[in-house]
């Protein structure tokens, strides 16, 4: 990627701008070269020698660096400068390219005036399941953990479901579904679910009491005796409040097969916190673990570290929204919004304000060995789930076999990895410490 050094300053400006004006000259004369979004955003892509030789694409990366530079030294003039000449290259409803290089303009305008966060659009229960059915995003998680859960509790009579989720229980109504279809008969269900303050999207607008009742209704015509319990308890301190219930329940309750369900929720965790947080998590002698999240590193570093690591990844994200609902303005600006609150909660937002702390799935690996688990493989059957939910989606969506889980992909680019755990049986160690 380019880089503009310190030293940029008048007279390159005002090349640079001469540049970037000539570009936006150029789309509006239709002249502009189509690009694909990872050509625009791959390191490898050649650089231009000096302003004059600058493509459009180019000039859209390098003058969001630039911007995000100019905010981070607090030099509110150039900012300025940058904003303005991105406003005209960058159009909110342009191509997917120029609609990222817009959401990304957003956010640091947003760090740049200290405006207020962006709210979420807020659900019904029926079209949160339309936007869930959107990508397989959070379906491929859901399909892969069920199916391991249904094999790894089979025979038990009690099944307690610790859900650390972003999607409000979405996931439960298949589980509920399988469970009841076991040979042996339906197990007692107990669910818990973790509530937080600063959640990341996509919200709900149904508070968690109506949610268990309606689950708790919907598991009765299955004939699963159920129990639903929501605790508050926050990211920010690894969930203390929701792991010290845990551990005090297992005092007075016995026979329960744990399950504690991850699905793109970790990231929320402080990286300081996440290890001890899985080490508790080990203590309670889980029957499986389920751990989902993106696979990539977007949390650390700097403004224009982030804002580079948030070009090389998101523009899946609008290539695929492009690909899948072309045609579809309503349910891709449903979708895009989501993906922009986390743009701007990873460029505007700092300290506590900040839960968009990715990491790879390589790291979430090393830690989990770290503290006592081991993975396992998804059974065939899994594989074989995962599949068909792939086949209802677009054909740039794939899946790689990985020696620690299974990875959705799109055009061959990791997005979201699934894991499962099992606790490391006594004497087998880790050189790992996280």
């Amino acid at each position: 990627m380019f880089f503009f050094p310190s030293s940029f300053g008048g007279r390159e400006m005002m090349q640079y701008t001469e540049a970037a004006s000539a570009a936006v000259e150029a789309l509006y004369r239709g002249r502009r070269t189509s690009l694909s979004l990872r050509a625009l955003y791959n390191k490898s892509v050649p650089l231009a020698k000096s302003p004059g030789q600058l493509s459009s694409a180019s000039i859209l990366e390098n003058l969001l660096v630039h911007c995000a530079a100019a905010i981070a030294a607090n030099d509110a003039s150039r900012a300025q400068h940058c904003i303005w000449v991105l406003n005209n290259i960058a159009p909110p409803d342009g191509d997917p390219a120029q609609r990222l290089a817009a959401a990304i303009l957003r956010a640091l305008t947003a760090r740049h005036a200290a405006a207020a966060a962006a709210t979420p659009r807020a659900f019904s229960a029926v079209a949160l399941a339309a936007f869930l059915d959107l990508t397989p995003l959070h379906r491929f998680g859901f399909t892969a953990a069920n199916s391991a859960i249904v094999d790894a509790v089979q025979g038990l009579p009690v099944v307690h479901v610790v859900d650390f989720s972003t999607t409000h229980c979405m996931q439960m109504p298949t589980l509920i579904d399988a469970l009841s279809s076991r040979r042996e008969g339906p197990p007692y269900f107990k669910l818990t679910v973790a509530t937080v303050t600063v959640l990341p999207p996509p919200r709900l607008a149904m508070s968690y009491e109506e949610i268990g009742r309606r689950l708790v209704d919907f598991a009765r015509t299955r004939g699963v005796p159920m129990e639903f319990r929501a605790l508050r308890s926050n990211a920010i301190d690894g969930f203390q409040a929701l792991v010290e219930h845990l551990r005090l329940q297992q005092l007075v309750c016995h026979g329960e097969a744990l399950v504690v369900n991850c699905q793109m929720k970790l990231h929320c965790v402080p990286e300081r916190c996440r290890g001890e947080f899985l080490r508790e998590v080990r203590r309670l002698n889980p029957k499986l673990v389920v751990l989902v999240e993106d696979d990539v590193d977007l949390g650390d570093g700097d403004l224009v570290t982030r804002l580079r690591a948030a070009l090389n990844y998101l523009w899946v994200h609008y290539e695929a929204s492009e690909a899948v609902m072309k045609r579809d303005r309503e349910h891709r600006d449903w979708y895009e919004a989501e993906i922009y609150w986390k743009i701007e909660n990873l460029l505007a937002c700092e300290g506590t304000e900040k839960v968009e702390r990715l990491e790879q799935k390589s790291k979430w690996v090393k830690r989990m060995k770290a503290v006592g688990f081991e993975g396992i493989s998804f059974a065939e059957e899994a594989i074989a789930e995962v599949k068909t939910v792939l086949d209802e989606h677009a054909t740039g969506w794939g899946m790689k076999m990985e020696e620690d889980g299974i990875v959705l992909t799109w055009k061959g680019h990791n997005v979201v990895f699934s894991t499962v755990w099992v606790p490391r049986l006594k004497g087998e160690t880790s050189d790992y410490s996280p």
